[in-house]
């Protein structure tokens, strides 16, 4: 049986493990080829590890066992040119893009920032300019293709309430993860036309290297005066795996949701009524 996604081709960033690996698999499953992009280095004001090339291949490796097709590259979505050469190498492979999920994003909260502004400016360099640079770089081939499509951008319960705390990281987040969903809807009217779909996701914490053994953001919550109780779910769950977040994008690009645009899609157990 053949899957939802059958001969669509993916672009997704920050594939390397975590939400964006679990993205490419869930969408390689629905029979996707995917264009993987992954910064695979450290960023010097993120106080945890990011992904590594050895990541990259292991994201590369599942999905192929899902004989799918795969094309992966490095590239800092801050950096427009690498993030173009990326997408234009995998697209040329594989015969397009449909598909594109902007899920690339860093959380550098700590209890104590050394520079503030540097750490505001990254986080919003990576999440919010990154996520227009994503899109930029993959929507006139996509109009030019006409044969539609569908943007996924991730977002989270912090850009729809203020959860990130005092600290230059958690402000910073909060105003990219908002921007996000600025950057959406005014993409989901332009792009309309061109019957491609612009969507938002909006996790609560999921379980990823970026949230689990993070030390430094575990100072953060358990500072009352950065960001204290502000993250807890309604149901009575405390943290989420990254196939839940995977399976509302791969609904979001699937036919399934052909007439869903401009919509904030929170999969948060609640947190954002609270």
């Amino acid at each position: 049986m053949s899957g939802t996604l059958e001969g669509k081709v993916a672009f997704i960033t920050g594939a390397a493990r975590g939400q964006g690996r679990s993205h490419a698999i869930r969408l390689a499953e629905e029979g996707a080829d995917i264009i993987a992009v992954d910064i695979c280095r450290s960023i010097e004001t993120v106080p945890y590890s990011l992904a590594t090339e050895d990541d990259l291949a292991e994201t590369v490796a599942l999905v192929e066992k899902l004989d799918r097709r795969i094309v992966a590259r490095t590239a800092d979505v801050r950096d427009k040119k690498a993030l173009s050469a990326a997408l234009e190498a995998g697209a040329t492979e594989l015969g397009g893009v449909d598909i594109v999920v902007a899920n690339a994003g860093i959380a550098p909260q700590q209890a104590h920032e050394r520079d503030r502004d540097a750490v505001f400016a990254d986080v919003i360099g990576v999440n919010l300019v990154g996520v227009f640079n994503t899109v930029e770089v993959a929507r006139e081939r996509m109009i030019a293709q006409g044969r539609g499509g569908s943007i996924v951008m991730t977002s989270s319960t912090a850009g729809i309430k203020a959860v990130g705390g005092s600290s230059g990281a958690g402000i910073g987040y909060t105003a990219s993860k908002h921007g996000v969903v600025g950057l959406m809807r005014q993409y989901a009217v332009l792009l309309a036309e061109h019957n491609i779909r612009v969507n938002s996701v909006h996790p609560t914490g999921v379980s990823t290297p970026m949230v689990v053994g993070n030390t430094a953001l575990a100072g953060a919550l358990a500072d009352p005066t950065n960001m204290g109780n502000s993250i807890s779910n309604l149901l009575p769950i405390d943290i989420l795996e990254p196939e839940e977040i995977s399976n509302a994008v791969a609904w979001l690009v699937s036919d399934e949701s052909r007439y869903v645009t401009g919509v904030m899609l929170p999969v948060d157990a609640g947190l954002t009524i609270k």
